[in-house]
């Protein structure tokens, strides 16, 4: 054990008997900057550990946008929602995501947002975790689903499970890895058992469709390694 982890432990036994910052300085001969700084690292470490031991704090809300299941298949669940739409276009594949949870404050949610390519990539963004207070939920709900033809759906928590676990497995199958900041809003997700119900890709087959900050070549050459060249189809960009 270093000197800084023999340190921290002492602080941490001397927190432990309702000592402060300044009281434990001094007994230990150290700046008290230094300890109050490792007095709140033991307070984070201390609320983390308490709130993994205690689970998941309760769901506020789930939504997802609508014609989140334009080009899946869906199997053994006629309760999960989405409105009437042309199913016999190209649809892009993007769906998004949001689930809120009760904050350990009173009156506030934290929420977690996920924008998922069901056709291809996977998870290709997420929002927070965003705290707020409780009052201004819904307007931040408004906002983020903005840009989808219509408002948006409220779910329950199985079908963001097997929305959004269930694309990551599916990219990960064809060779793309989510989004890198996924450990900091997938316990928003709760515990989720493989397999999902829902069959993803364009009725079946990888579809890519170009975004702004793709890097095609490189994508369509995984596709090519993953699933050979003609079992999958795309949609690039025109450039000007």
């Amino acid at each position: 054990m270093g000197v800084d982890d023999e340190l921290v432990e002492r602080v941490r036994a001397l927190r432990a008997t309702g000592c402060t910052a300044k009281q434990i300085a001094r007994n230990l001969g150290v700046p008290a900057a230094r300890v109050t700084v490792m007095v709140r690292a033991i307070a984070a470490e201390q609320a983390a550990a308490a709130e993994a031991a205690d689970g998941p704090r309760p769901l506020v809300g789930c939504w997802v946008s609508p014609q989140w299941s334009g080009g899946l298949t869906v199997a053994g669940h006629p309760e999960w929602p989405d409105v009437e739409f042309d199913r016999s276009k190209l649809h892009g594949g993007l769906a998004s995501v949001l689930v809120a949870r009760e904050d350990r404050r009173r009156h506030r949610v934290e929420v977690c947002g996920y924008l998922v390519d069901t056709h291809c990539l996977g998870l290709k963004n997420t929002v927070g975790p965003k705290t707020m207070a409780t009052g201004a939920l819904d307007a931040f709900v408004a906002d983020y689903f903005a840009a989808h033809d219509g408002p948006p759906l409220p779910v329950g928590l199985d079908l963001v499970q097997h929305l959004v676990f269930g694309a990551i497995e599916y990219a990960r199958a064809l060779g793309f890895e989510p989004h890198r900041d996924l450990d900091l809003v997938v316990d928003h997700l709760g515990e989720w058992t493989p397999p999902s119900a829902i069959t993803f890709g364009f009725h079946g087959q990888p579809l890519y469709c170009q975004g702004p900050r793709d890097s095609a070549t490189a994508i369509m050459a995984t596709l090519n390694r993953t699933v050979g060249q003609g079992n999958y189809h795309y949609v690039l960009q025109a450039r000007g």
